[in-house]
């Protein structure tokens, strides 16, 4: 864990979820879960919410050190990774996609750390060239439980690392217990990218792209820290980050 009274904090913007009027509020709000930021703050850095506006994605961006793109309970359209059937189980969230793709693809221009969480990694694959599975049990035989109904601050399955990847590297282990809330999944990835790790059913559950200083999706939620791989997954991110502001510092 960092020193909360550390100076070298990067900064990371956090994608909000968002949802229309009723429930906590009578208008329209957005949502992130707090160990989100906790888990940022925890492996060293500055957490900065990201409000759904993909015209100032570049204003966003010139704060920034770091990217974490969240989960949530919708999917990317299917139209936007050349689908042309949509799953009747798909829901989407046009603006918050919209940002998602705006801020992520500058990020990777910039060459600004990203780090996909769940439909996060599924986001950042479909910004990579990549398509998606719009429901798992209709595409995987015999699938594992994706959508787990245990807590999902416990383990629901394990996944596999592949050697020599990031990932891999990172968690120094070939095995990971990890939490799992999905009914989507990468089906394909792009042009450069690895897929580094996968479940006993054969679902892609992380990815990364090496031409890129540091850019890696997992399926999972490595914020609940259920693992150490978790934290070290948080502390590498934050680490790329923290090196991306220092050389930004000696260059301003």
């Amino acid at each position: 864990m960092s020193d909360n009274l550390s100076p070298n904090r990067p900064v990371v913007g956090l994608t909000l979820d968002s949802e229309e009027a009723g429930g906590w509020s009578k208008f329209p709000w957005y949502a992130l879960r707090q160990n989100y930021c906790a888990a940022v703050v925890k492996a060293g850095g500055l957490p900065i919410a990201l409000p759904h506006e993909p015209d100032l994605a570049e204003h966003y961006l010139a704060q920034l050190d770091g990217l974490i793109v969240t989960g949530g309970a919708f999917d990317v359209d299917p139209a936007l990774f050349g689908a042309n059937a949509r799953h009747e189980t798909v829901t989407t969230k046009t603006r918050r996609t919209d940002f998602e793709l705006a801020i992520t693809r500058g990020a990777l221009a910039r060459d600004i750390p990203v780090l996909g969480i769940c439909g996060g990694q599924q986001l950042l694959n479909v910004v990579l060239g990549g398509t998606l599975i719009q429901h798992i049990p209709d595409e995987i035989a015999e699938p594992l439980a994706h959508e787990q109904p245990n807590p999902r601050d416990e383990a629901g399955h394990e996944v596999t690392l592949l050697d020599g990847g990031l990932l891999h590297q990172i968690c120094k282990t070939r095995i990971l217990a990890v939490n799992s809330a999905h009914h989507q999944a990468v089906k394909s990835v792009g042009p450069g990218v690895i897929v580094n790790a996968t479940a006993g059913d054969g679902v892609i559950e992380g990815i990364e792209a090496p031409a890129y200083r540091f850019c890696l999706g997992v399926q999972w939620h490595p914020e609940f820290s259920i693992s150490p791989g978790d934290d070290a997954i948080l502390n590498a991110f934050i680490s790329a980050s923290r090196a991306r502001d220092e050389r930004h510092a000696i260059h301003a």
